[in-house]
């Protein structure tokens, strides 16, 4: 499994899933395990998308064998053409939102940033680590907002959710990753997850279409 960041904005890319980069995005790449990572670049003036932003879409078998077979160094010209506008026919976006995981600035927020992403079921509210970082509980609410757009609790359930997507891709059951990652129940974890991120983990590991609006939890 891979993970693509764009600034802030951060993809968990399964094998079931890939990422449309428009032309010159600077991107960072990386991986929790051993991967293969498969690029396709695509010439401008041959390629009908005109997304301008980064698209997860999902890689469904034949994709999969469309992206292996342009791998090949022995694939004539015109064939290579022909599989390259069936690729094209076959880049379906997926409506998901990436799980941004913005970096602060300010020294004093950064600390509890590190706290969190090193081990993201810290169960302490942010009274606590205001004062493990020496400042008022309104100052830390102010910088959070301020140099991540937002809020403590927001900002926490992105970095467990992100976490979460890492175990759930390497098999781990629903329920131990929920605990490993700060949720009391898998149900709380799901609920968080599906209010994040717009579907169910199991959809988003698997690549299928993102729930119905009559699918998605009311509420906050």
């Amino acid at each position: 499994m891979l993970g693509v960041a764009v600034d802030d904005d951060y993809w968990i890319l399964p094998p079931t899933r890939a990422l449309w980069l428009p032309a010159g995005v600077v991107h960072r790449t990386g991986a929790t395990r051993d991967a293969v990572l498969c690029s396709l670049y695509l010439e401008p003036d041959r390629c009908g998308l005109d997304w301008a932003d980064p698209t997860p879409v999902g890689v469904d078998g034949l994709l999969a064998h469309l992206i292996a077979h342009l791998a090949r160094e022995d694939l004539a010209g015109d064939a290579r053409l022909r599989a390259e506008a069936v690729v094209l026919d076959l880049l379906l976006p997926l409506p998901t939102t990436p799980i941004d995981v913005p970096y602060p600035v300010d020294d004093r927020l950064r600390a509890v940033a590190d706290t969190l992403l090193a081990d993201p079921a810290d169960p302490r509210r942010l009274d606590a680590h205001a004062r493990a970082v020496g400042v008022s509980r309104r100052t830390l609410t102010r910088l959070f907002v301020h140099d991540t757009g937002m809020n403590f609790d927001r900002w926490r359930t992105h970095v467990r959710l992100r976490a979460a997507l890492s175990l759930l891709a390497e098999g781990q059951p629903v329920s131990r990753v929920a605990h490993t990652v700060g949720y009391a129940t898998a149900s709380a974890f799901l609920a968080a997850f599906r209010r994040t991120v717009g579907t169910s983990p199991s959809r988003y590991l698997s690549g299928e279409a993102p729930f119905g609006a009559s699918d998605l939890p009311h509420g906050e």
